[in-house]
């Protein structure tokens, strides 16, 4: 059930003049004339407009928030609030370029992207960046469980510009440097070996010779 109180950023049992004030606020911050007649922000601002005819009168709020307890108290669900997948198709764009977020949540009955606002518990969102703050534009996950009150949150970066190359003929220059030092240590290790041997073989043969020409003698 749609929490229009969240909606508009209000207390349950918010006044009147403070209903009023709130839906002013944010229907000219979600205005579609404002937002070049941005799909979103059109179905924001009719969401804005469904909570203010519903709160500003009186009996059809005390029914309606009668009817969202309810609902409230029947959601089962008390362990905490879990984001299961919260990812972008890039992270690297250009200004104009379009961008897919996709996200899921668990125990998770409010959630919230900005800077885009309320979203359902799990789906995706196509958007275009126009700009950018330091080469970067930040978006978050919010998701709260109502009944305990507990909120976890996760980021992603977008930068501006191309995902740097990865240069695989640097890696293998430096593979084949490491393989010619390794090769050059084992060839000198050979080396030293026969020589030991050889002269072990030498010293062996001055043996025999000193022992015939003993016997010689």
């Amino acid at each position: 059930m749609k929490n229009y109180f969240y909606f508009l950023g209000v207390d349950e049992h918010a006044s009147d003049e403070e209903i009023k004030k709130a839906y002013r606020k944010l229907s000219l911050k979600y205005h579609p004339d404002k937002n070049h007649n941005d799909p979103f922000f059109e179905a924001r601002f009719r969401e804005l407009q469904e909570a203010y005819e519903i709160l500003i009168d009186t009996d059809k709020r005390k029914k309606y928030r009668a009817n969202l307890q309810a609902s409230q108290k029947s959601f089962k669900s008390t362990l905490p609030p879990y984001i299961k997948t919260f990812e972008a198709n890039k992270t690297f764009i250009k200004k104009g370029e379009e961008i897919t977020l996709k996200w899921i949540t668990q125990n998770a009955d409010v959630v919230k992207i900005f800077p885009f606002g309320l979203m359902t518990p799990y789906g995706e969102k196509a958007f275009k960046i126009t700009g950018f703050k330091e080469g970067k534009f930040q978006v978050i996950l919010q998701a709260q469980n109502a009944i305990t009150r507990q909120t976890v949150v996760k980021g992603i970066t977008i930068h501006e510009g191309e995902a740097p190359e990865i240069t695989l003929e640097n890696e293998a220059t430096e593979t084949e440097k490491m393989n010619d030092h390794s090769f050059e240590k084992q060839s000198r290790g050979f080396t030293l070996d026969n020589t030991g041997v050889v002269k072990i073989l030498i010293i062996i043969v001055l043996m025999i010779l000193i022992l015939i020409s003993t016997f010689l003698k």
